[in-house]
C-alpha cells in the first residue's frame, strides 16, 4: 500500500538543506514502492511496474495547484462568458455537421443528443484543442504520495497502469490535466477503464487520438450516470413580480404545472409546458440575474462535474449549438466575489445556527440554503446569493 508523505512533496528541494531534500526524496521513493506493491496486487504486469516506477518524478506544481486558494470566487456570468464563446459555438456547429452521421448513431444507441456531447467536448478540451501536458503517471504518483487525497489517487495510479496494459498505450502518450484527467473528454483512469468504448471500430480505445472513441465514451458515460433520453437539461425562465425566492434550490423542486401556477413563464413570456415534470429553480447570480428551471438531466451533468456553473454552461452551450441566441447578462453581475467574504459569511451563518457547511469559500447547496434562511429572517430577497446587502446584514449580526 502507498505510504503518503505527511508534508507537501518536495517543496522545492533546492530550498531545503541537503539532508532534508534527501529525506524527502527517500520518502517519495518509499511511497512509490508502495504504489508498485499495490499495482502488483491488482495484477499489473511486473515488467511494466519495473519500467514505470524508477522514472517517476514528483511534480511540485501539481501540489501547488491542488492547494491553490484564489483570492476571488468567479461568478456565474464571468464563468459563462469565458466558456460559452462565439468561437466555441461556431466550432461546435461545424463539428456537429462534420460528425453528424456518427453522432446520430450514438443518439440511437445511448439516447444522448449530439449537441450535448459536443458541449461536453467543447468545455473539457475546446474540442481537442488542448488535452493537457502534465505527465499523467507523475501527476497521479505525486498526489498519491501526498496525504490529502492519497487513497483516491493511489487507486487512480493503479488504474492508469491497468489502462496502459489493456490498451497497449505508449507511456509518452499519457499526458493530461494536473489532476490526472486525460483525453478529449478528460476522463480519470477509473472512468476510462469502466466507461470508455471503441467508437471507431479499430479494436482499441484511445481517448487521445480518436475523436469517435471520445464521443462514444462520453455518450456511454452519460447513459451510465442516468441520462434520460428525450429530456432536455432545463430552460431559461422569467419570474413574476413579487416572486417568493425562497422556493429556489434543488430541495424545492415541483412540477412544471406548479411553477406555471406560480407565474413562472418561459423566457419571452410564453407559458411553460403543461406537464407534471419535476423541475428545480436555480438563481446562480441571485434575484438580479437569470433564472433557470432544471430537470433530472441537469443533475446527471452534475455527476460528471459537480459545479453548478459547469452544468449550466453545458446546457447553454448545447442550446447555442442547436441555434439558441446568446444569453445577455448585465456586466455588473460578472464582478468577482472575494473568497474571504464568503468564508466570513459561512462562519457567521454557522455561528447563528444556520448550517452553511465548511467555511471553505465555496458556495454550495448548504451555503445557499443557509443564506436563504438568513435572508428570509432579515426580510431580504431569499435567493441564496451572497450579495452586498446580505453580507452587510451578516456582518451586523456577527458584531458583539
Amino acid at each position: 500500500m502507498a505510504r503518503p508523505l505527511p508534508l507537501l512533496l518536495l517543496l522545492a528541494a533546492a530550498l531545503l538543506p541537503a539532508g532534508s531534500a534527501a529525506a524527502t526524496v527517500t520518502a517519495f521513493r518509499d511511497c512509490v514502492a508502495g504504489l508498485g506493491e499495490r499495482a502488483a496486487a491488482a495484477g499489473v504486469n511486473g515488467d511494466l511496474i519495473a519500467r514505470v516506477l524508477p522514472a517517476l518524478s514528483p511534480l511540485e506544481r501539481v501540489i501547488a495547484l491542488d492547494r491553490s486558494q484564489p483570492e476571488f470566487v468567479q461568478t456565474f456570468p464571468a464563468y459563462l462568458e469565458a466558456r460559452v464563446t462565439e468561437s466555441r459555438v461556431d466550432k461546435g456547429r461545424e463539428l456537429l455537421e462534420r460528425h453528424g452521421p456518427f453522432l446520430r448513431t450514438l443518439l440511437a444507441r445511448y439516447g444522448v443528443p449530439p449537441r450535448y456531447l459536443l458541449a461536453f467536448w467543447g468545455l473539457e478540451t475546446n474540442y481537442g484543442g488542448y488535452l493537457g501536458k502534465v505527465p499523467t503517471l507523475d501527476s497521479l504518483a505525486t498526489l498519491a504520495c501526498d496525504a490529502r487525497r492519497s487513497e483516491f489517487f493511489a487507486g487512480e495510479f493503479v488504474n492508469a497502469l491497468q489502462l496502459v496494459e489493456r490498451e497497449a498505450l505508449p507511456l509518452e502518450q499519457l499526458v493530461g490535466s494536473w489532476a490526472g484527467a486525460v483525453g478529449h473528454t478528460q476522463f480519470m483512469p477509473s472512468s476510462y477503464l469502466r466507461y470508455a468504448v471503441d467508437g471507431d471500430g479499430d479494436g482499441r480505445i484511445d481517448l487521445w487520438q480518436s475523436e469517435r472513441d471520445a464521443l462514444a465514451s462520453g455518450a456511454n458515460f452519460l447513459r451510465s450516470l442516468g441520462w434520460e433520453p428525450g429530456l432536455r437539461w432545463g430552460r431559461l425562465v422569467e419570474l413574476p413580480a413579487g416572486f417568493a425566492y425562497e422556493q429556489t434550490g434543488f430541495g424545492k423542486a415541483q412540477s412544471l404545472r406548479a411553477w406555471a401556477a406560480a407565474g413562472v413563464t418561459r423566457a419571452g413570456g410564453a407559458p411553460l409546458p403543461a406537464l407534471d415534470l419535476e423541475a428545480a429553480l436555480l438563481l446562480p447570480s441571485g434575484h438580479r440575474g437569470p433564472a433557470f428551471l432544471v430537470y433530472d438531466n441537469f443533475r446527471v451533468v452534475m455527476r460528471w462535474n459537480a459545479s453548478q456553473s459547469y452544468a449550466l454552461a453545458v446546457g447553454l452551450l448545447a442550446d447555442r449549438l442547436a441555434g439558441a441566441p446568446p444569453l445577455r447578462l448585465p456586466p455588473e453581475l460578472a464582478e468577482p466575489l472575494r473568497k474571504a467574504d464568503i468564508v466570513g459569511a459561512q462562519r457567521a451563518l454557522n455561528a447563528l445556527g444556520l448550517d452553511a457547511g465548511a467555511a471553505d469559500g465555496i458556495i454550495g447547496s448548504r451555503t445557499r440554503a443557509a443564506l436563504r434562511a438568513f435572508q428570509l429572517e432579515q426580510g431580504l430577497p431569499a435567493d441564496g446569493y451572497p450579495d452586498a446587502n446580505t453580507l452587510e446584514a451578516l456582518q451586523r449580526r456577527a458584531l458583539p
